[in-house]
């Protein structure tokens, strides 16, 4: 992953031309995406609708800030919240699930994490993100520690959740040729 610019108008056209680039690897393959957001607020979906032409593949946006309303919009088990916490692989993988099943979207993207620039705990600091991927019945995740202030956690997260979907997406097309 290569880090995205701190000059926050390069790195909105880097993110822009990522959702570009999602839009047109999903037009290929006749795909949908749905996004389960909580750390950014909505603004992966933002990304990607700032494309023209988004409404052909971009399916829903999901905004589950609360864990009241991750279990309500994206049937995310109450108990994990109690267990392992909103910013866990269980709780984005659950995201991902659910934000498929409730979109019918191929693909999917879900992150929770603590942007700052407080909320953070020893075992999970300020810049600890989780995302994940779906595709089908196929689902990823990983853990990122993201550097710099709330809006340099935002923006990486944005820009990793789309670089994922692409990588996603190249994997998808690679295996219909």
């Amino acid at each position: 992953m290569v880090p995205i610019p701190s000059d926050p108008e390069r790195a909105v056209k880097e993110i822009t031309q990522l959702a570009a680039e999602l839009g047109r690897r999903l037009q290929l393959l006749n795909a949908h995406v749905t996004t389960a957001e909580s750390c950014t607020g909505g603004g992966i979906a933002e990304a990607i609708t700032r494309i023209p032409g988004s409404s052909a593949w971009f399916e829903a946006g999901y905004v589950t800030y609360s864990n009241r309303q991750k279990t309500q919009q994206l049937n995310v088990p109450t108990e994990l919240f109690g267990t392992v916490g909103a910013v866990s692989r269980e709780v984005v993988e659950a995201m991902v699930r659910g934000a498929q099943e409730k979109s019918l979207a191929r693909f999917a993207v879900a992150v929770s994490g603590v942007a700052g620039p407080d909320g953070g705990s020893p075992n999970k600091p300020v810049g600890t993100v989780w995302l994940a991927w779906g595709v089908g019945d196929q689902v990823s995740s990983e853990i990122q520690h993201f550097p710099g202030n709330r809006d340099e956690v935002r923006r990486q997260t944005v820009k990793a959740a789309l670089e994922g979907l692409l990588r996603l997406a190249a994997r998808e097309i690679e295996n219909q040729g």
